[in-house]
């Protein structure tokens, strides 16, 4: 089951955060078709948010036909969203954790390494549609 964080310093709405969280797990697998998300008033008590803000993420994951609720029950994961198999993932995952290890060892610090990031994948998303 997905456990949900929320960043203060993300740019992002706590719902909307909640939305990339799952859709995030939907594309790398670490959630499936019939899947629980975890119930509504278990996501307040942890997150100490309001109940409004967790209900909103989960209609929009359900008007996006990801999730659907059962009354009395929960939300269930109805479809995924495809990405590379799992192998193709772990070995991503270990090359991205060498980055990060040798972009620390640079003096970069979570920050540096966000703006780094995100800068050049915006400029490798440029040159793919030129």
């Amino acid at each position: 089951m997905i456990e949900f964080h929320l960043d203060g310093g993300s740019r992002l709405s706590p719902y909307q955060q909640l939305v990339q969280q799952v859709r995030h797990a939907l594309r790398l697998g670490l959630l499936s078709e019939g899947d629980q998300l975890p119930k509504v008033k278990d996501v307040v008590a942890q997150l100490a948010i309001n109940p409004n803000t967790v209900l909103k993420a989960y209609r929009e994951l359900e008007h996006d036909g990801l999730v659907g609720a059962r009354p009395g029950v929960g939300t269930f994961v109805t479809a995924t969203l495809t990405g590379p198999p799992p192998a193709v993932l772990g070995a991503l995952r270990q090359d991205l954790l060498k980055w990060l290890v040798k972009a620390r060892l640079s003096g970069l610090d979570s920050e540096g390494i966000e703006a780094l990031f995100a800068t050049t994948v915006r400029a490798a998303s440029r040159k793919d549609t030129a």
